[in-house]
This record gives structure tokens, C-alpha cells and sequence, in this order.
């Protein structure tokens, strides 16, 4: 039974080596790359890190998707980091650019970029741990540590809140679009269109909730002392351990390269124009 239960899990994980990877590592290496990027003196290892985020993604098949989010987020942040940062921060001494009203700063420009690209990674490795997760799956994980079960509720039913009401909002656009309702045309005709779906969607919405918290009473969700069984099984492989250990010696370097770094033990970051 339990190798039936295994083999019917598979299938709502992503193929490959990500799809198999314990959601666990996974999203401790969201975690790990993020703080990497934080912490490293410039804005150098963040950027090899997104390139390697979009080698990734286009290796597990959602390079698209990906792409749309990293550039429909990052270009407009950066080119508003570039204006505050570059033009007003009070780090800025080297000009690079005089536009009569504001100087445009090197040193501003570089702390716009690594912000920019820090958040990106962060981003960029959340959204690909995602992608290759069955939320059930990482609840389950969590549990199996020993997390408890209404912590586990809370991610998952937070992390499938957006999918679900993108479901909801599909559905009943189709349905209303079958009784006759335009969604075409103009930019204001959508926008009239979509307003009617705010009550159906809303109402549904709240529906849902109460019909899933009576689920969960009668299924004893809030009962003490009992230990709880788990649907879906989660498993430890030999990778997720080499996996682990990488993640633990890239860590440990970044954090003693960067120490030295900042102590002026060793340089490692490059001189923009002099700038660090």
C-alpha cells in the first residue's frame, strides 16, 4: 500500500531532479542564495546567481514564465532603484552623469544593483522550488520534522490561495462568457467586464473557507495528543543529503569570503571607477 501511495505522489511533483528533490532543500536553498546575494560585498554574485536561476529554468522547461516575472519585476524596480539611488543617495560621490537638476552616482548605482539583483534571486529561486513542488508535498515534509500540523495548513493554504483563485476567476469568466458577457474589445470594456466577476469570486471564496474549516473540524484537525497520519510521503534520498552538504560548504565560503572582504584581509570585490 505504501509503495502505491509513493508511485501516486510522484505524480504531482515535477519530473527530473527537481521534481525529486525533498522540498525541504529546496527551499532552503531559496533561502541559502538569497542570503548569499545579501551578504556578498557587491553586486557580482547575485547577477551569476540569476544567470544560473534562467539556466535552471530553461533546463526544467519553464524559461517563459520565468522570464516574464524576473523582467516584468526586476526592470521596473531597477529603473526605480536606479532614480533614487542614482540621483539622491547620500553614499554617492563619484559622478558619472550630470543632468543639470541631479547627479547620477556610481556608488548609488551600485547599491541599486545589488538590491535589484538580491531581490531577483530571492524571487527567481522561490518561484523555481514552486514550480517543481506539490504544496501537499511540503506540508508533508514539514510535518514529518515534526512541524505542527495548523503551521502546515497555514503555508499550504497560503501558498494556494493565488492558484486557486485564479482557477475561480477562469471558471466563472468562462461561464459568463458562455451566457452571453463580453470580456473582449477595449481596455475600459474588460475592465467593465471584469467587475462582475468580483462578486461570484468573492462569494465563492468565502464559501470554500467555511466549507473547508467544517471539513477539517469533523475530521478532528484540532485534536491534542493524537499523532497524525500523512496522505502523501515524502522521502530522504542520497542526493538531498550531497545536496545539503553543497549548500553548507557554498554557504560557509560565501559567509568567510565575505568576512575577509569586509575586514580588508583580502579583496575580492572589483573596483567599479574605484568604487566598492
Amino acid at each position: 500500500m505504501d509503495e502505491r501511495l509513493c508511485k501516486a505522489d510522484e505524480v504531482h511533483d515535477s519530473p527530473g531532479v527537481m521534481g525529486r528533490a525533498n522540498p525541504l532543500v529546496k527551499f532552503l536553498g531559496v533561502l541559502v542564495l538569497g542570503v548569499a546575494a545579501l551578504i556578498w560585498p557587491d553586486f557580482t554574485l547575485g547577477l551569476v546567481l540569476v544567470a544560473l536561476l534562467f539556466v535552471l529554468a530553461w533546463r526544467i522547461g519553464c524559461l517563459k514564465p520565468f522570464s516574464g516575472l524576473m523582467f516584468g519585476f526586476g526592470v521596473p524596480m531597477a529603473v526605480m532603484l536606479m532614480f533614487i539611488q542614482g540621483l539622491y543617495s547620500p553614499k554617492n560621490t563619484t559622478v558619472i552623469a550630470d543632468f543639470g537638476f541631479a547627479q547620477l552616482g556610481l556608488q548609488g548605482v551600485l547599491y541599486a544593483a545589488k538590491i535589484v539583483v538580491t531581490v531577483l534571486v530571492f524571487l527567481g529561486s522561490f518561484y523555481i522550488a514552486n514550480a517543481t513542488t506539490y504544496i501537499g508535498s511540503l506540508v508533508a515534509a514539514l510535518t514529518q520534522i515534526g512541524c505542527p500540523a495548523k503551521l502546515g495548513y497555514l503555508i499550504f493554504a497560503s501558498l494556494n490561495v493565488v492558484p486557486q483563485m485564479q482557477r475561480k476567476v477562469t471558471v466563472i469568466r468562462q461561464a459568463q462568457s458562455a451566457r452571453g458577457l463580453g470580456t473582449g474589445g477595449s481596455l475600459i470594456s474588460r475592465f467593465r467586464a471584469f467587475l462582475p466577476l468580483m462578486g461570484p469570486v468573492v462569494m465563492s471564496s468565502l464559501t470554500d473557507a467555511q466549507e473547508r474549516g467544517m471539513t477539517l473540524e469533523t475530521r478532528g484537525f484540532g485534536i491534542k495528543g493524537v499523532r497524525r497520519t500523512n496522505y502523501v510521503k515524502v522521502a530522504w534520498r542520497a542526493q538531498d543529503t550531497m545536496a545539503l552538504c553543497l549548500m553548507a560548504v557554498f554557504f560557509v565560503a560565501i559567509v568567510v569570503f565575505s568576512l575577509l572582504d569586509y575586514t580588508g584581509t583580502l579583496s575580492l570585490v572589483y573596483p567599479w571607477g574605484g568604487a566598492r
